[in-house]
């Protein structure tokens, strides 16, 4: 199928939907400027001190908290960034009423800038963050300009509620993004590599049959899909008429 033939097959499909739940991942933010992990030019690609996953993991959290802050706030926090045409275009689907839910891999919130309403945040944020202590809350402009270990008023080391490697993702977003995968009449999965678990196996709670994977390579699910599109997602969803 030609990729004209494929985007047509795609505009039919989002026509004739009125339950879609997007799952993404890292590649719907590439193209608003922030790094994924793992591609050539990915964090997972870079040399520092320790390996990106070990400063994300939470022991290292525990055991370097300042290394872990200063990682954070140079790799992690891109609070410029802007929505782009995916991101957009998603939320145009929602206010329409034909999208139920975005369930997103995502940590930078650029879904809610963007005008989505419903959005599951499986690895969380980083615009929340919590005193360890007294759970004041904390935003990430707090955070960015925090010099060392930020610290609450009371004294309390403030983290963000991020999910780091070794923790465990939040049992009522899981199960909130369950149960808008298992209602879905078109699960359209986009920029994720479907590598990270146990976020991607939540794709197999989809019960319909209108399954859509965009990427711009491979992943593990191909074959399970009733259309795949290799490109750019935010060229692929911008081009979609809402009606």
């Amino acid at each position: 199928m030609q990729e004209l033939e494929k985007l047509q097959k795609l505009q039919e499909l989002v026509d004739q939907s009125r339950k879609i739940v997007f799952f993404g991942g890292a590649g719907v933010s590439t193209e608003s400027g922030i790094p994924d992990f793992r591609s050539v030019d990915g964090l997972y690609n870079q040399h520092y001190s320790y390996p990106p996953e070990v400063m994300l993991s939470h022991r290292f959290y525990v055991t370097h908290t300042k290394e872990f802050f200063d990682f954070y706030r140079a790799k992690m926090l891109y609070l410029d960034a802007q929505p782009n045409a995916a991101h957009i275009k998603l939320a145009e689907l929602e206010r329409a009423g034909k999208l139920t839910a975005v369930v997103t891999q995502n940590i930078d919130g650029l879904h809610q800038k963007a005008g989505s309403e419903r959005v599951m945040e499986l690895h969380g944020s980083v615009h929340r963050n919590f005193c360890q202590r007294c759970h004041q809350i904390y935003d990430a402009q707090f955070i960015l300009h925090s010099t060392g270990i930020p610290t609450c008023t009371c004294g309390g080391t403030i983290k963000p509620d991020v999910v780091l490697y070794e923790e465990s993702l939040n049992p009522n977003t899981l199960t909130e993004a369950v149960d808008a995968i298992e209602h879905a009449d078109l699960l359209v999965i986009g920029g994720t590599s479907l590598a990270v678990y146990p976020a991607a196996s939540l794709i197999h709670y989809y019960r319909g049959n209108r399954l859509v994977l965009i990427n711009k390579s491979t992943t593990s699910m191909d074959q399970n899909a009733d259309l795949t599109i290799q490109g750019s997602i935010g060229e692929i969803l911008g081009a979609i008429q809402v009606r």
